[in-house]
């Protein structure tokens, strides 16, 4: 599987709580923080979710 880097961007306060849980299941809880992941289809799916709040680049 591919790798791909999130970083959060914007803030999630006054979002849903639904968006929340999604950020921190992605393990992102700062502005500016960044995750390496694998690109499964779970993750792909939360990102499509929460992509206004957050920068995808591929490794």
């Amino acid at each position: 599987m591919a790798k791909i880097k999130i970083t959060q961007v914007k803030s999630v306060i006054d979002r849903s709580e639904r968006q929340k849980k999604t950020m921190q299941a992605l393990g992102l809880t700062k502005i500016n923080q960044s995750v390496e992941v694998e690109a499964t289809a779970a993750i792909i799916g939360m990102v499509r979710k929460v992509n206004h709040l957050i920068a995808i680049e591929s490794l």
